[in-house]
């Protein structure tokens, strides 16, 4: 891959992640994906990636990582961490953004959650309280991003489900909107966000139309 610009994968192990991987993979754009471990590694080359074997907490494997080759673009989900870790969701957020820079990437997208930020008014108090601590370092993610001078694109997807895509995703700037959508549709939304002029430097909540909670009226974003 040296020489060919990719796009840069964090979090492609799994999930919403790995659901990226494979449409990228089959849109045949160069990816390395970044993994904390071996486990993912023979698939995703199975599917033609170039994998890093690296940690998002450890800014110099970052470095190390994403500055080896040219990179048109970095793609996080990263978030979470193992029982008794530090979460990855700003400070490895934090990391990427960092190496990004140094890169020169066209495009940073952001895979966050709907109850971050200002899209805190489309959860109930309940389910604020009890994912407060992860929205607010995915909200502190995002703000760094926003103030690093990338361009970016941060997609904020509503509760996740791990079903085949129903092609019923959309995308909107109304952060009172709630609901959920199937990860394979955040996958498509993501990629087609990559290759999108109008996503640049815009905060958008992802759900599926079919399965949003109440009937608030919002306009569609157009890619």
């Amino acid at each position: 891959m040296t020489g060919q610009p990719y796009v840069f994968l964090a979090g492609a192990s799994r999930g919403v992640g790995r659901a990226i991987a494979q449409h990228l993979s089959e849109q045949a754009i160069p990816v390395k994906a970044l993994l904390r471990s071996e486990t993912a590694r023979a698939e995703l080359e199975a599917m033609g990636i170039t994998v890093a074997i690296g940690d998002a907490l450890n800014p110099d494997d970052i470095v190390r990582a994403m500055l080896a080759a040219p990179v048109q673009a970095v793609i996080s989900t990263i978030g979470g961490a193992p029982q008794g870790e530090q979460r990855a969701d700003f400070l490895g957020n934090k990391h990427l953004i960092d190496a990004a820079l140094q890169a020169a990437v066209l495009r940073f997208i952001l895979v966050s959650s709907i109850g971050s930020g200002d899209s805190a008014v489309a959860l109930p108090p309940q389910v604020l309280q009890t994912l407060g601590a992860v929205l607010v370092e995915k909200a502190q993610a995002e703000d760094y991003l926003i103030a690093s001078g990338l361009p970016y694109t941060i997609i904020r997807p509503g509760g996740l489900k791990s079903e085949p895509a129903t092609g019923n995703a959309l995308l909107t700037a109304n952060p009172a909107i709630a609901g959920s959508i199937h990860r394979e549709d955040v996958a498509d939304l993501v990629c087609q966000c990559l290759q999108s002029d109008r996503a640049v430097r815009q905060t958008l909540s992802a759900v599926d139309r079919n399965m949003l909670y109440g009937q608030a009226e919002f306009q569609e974003f157009a890619l």
